[in-house]
C-alpha cells in the first residue's frame, strides 16, 4: 500500500481494471504524506530532475494544507529567515562553537 495521487484508482478504471484503495483518515494521510516525502526526496537525490522536484513540491503544498499553512506564510517565513540568517547555497558547515545558550540553539540545526 502507499499514497497515490487523487485521479490515480480513476485512470486504473479507464484502462479496464479495478482498484483496491480507500481514502486515509487523517492521521494515517499526514503520516503516509510524511513517508511519500521521504520516497520523493529518495528519487529526487537519485535523479535531480524537473519531474521529482514537482512530485516533492505537490507533497509539500498537501503537508502544509493537512496543517493549516499556506504556501504564502511559508514563503513569508522563508524570506524572514533569509534575510535574519542568509540561505544554504555557500555550503558553509558549522563544526562548533563555545557558545551553547538556548538562543544560539535556536540557529543551530542540532538545537
Amino acid at each position: 500500500m502507499k499514497l497515490v495521487r487523487d485521479k490515480i484508482p480513476n485512470i486504473i478504471k479507464e484502462s479496464g481494471r479495478e482498484p483496491d484503495y480507500y481514502s486515509a483518515p487523517k492521521p494515517e494521510h499526514i503520516q503516509r504524506l510524511f513517508d511519500k516525502m521521504r520516497e520523493e526526496l529518495d528519487e529526487f537525490i537519485e535523479d535531480p530532475c524537473l519531474e521529482e522536484a514537482a512530485d516533492m513540491y505537490e507533497v509539500f503544498l498537501t503537508i502544509c494544507n493537512m496543517h493549516d499553512l499556506t504556501l504564502h506564510d511559508v514563503v513569508w517565513e522563508a524570506s524572514s529567515k533569509w534575510k535574519e540568517r542568509g540561505g544554504f547555497e555557500e555550503g558553509i558547515v558549522l563544526r562548533e562553537s563555545a557558545d551553547d545558550d538556548e538562543e544560539w540553539r535556536n540557529y543551530c540545526a542540532w538545537g
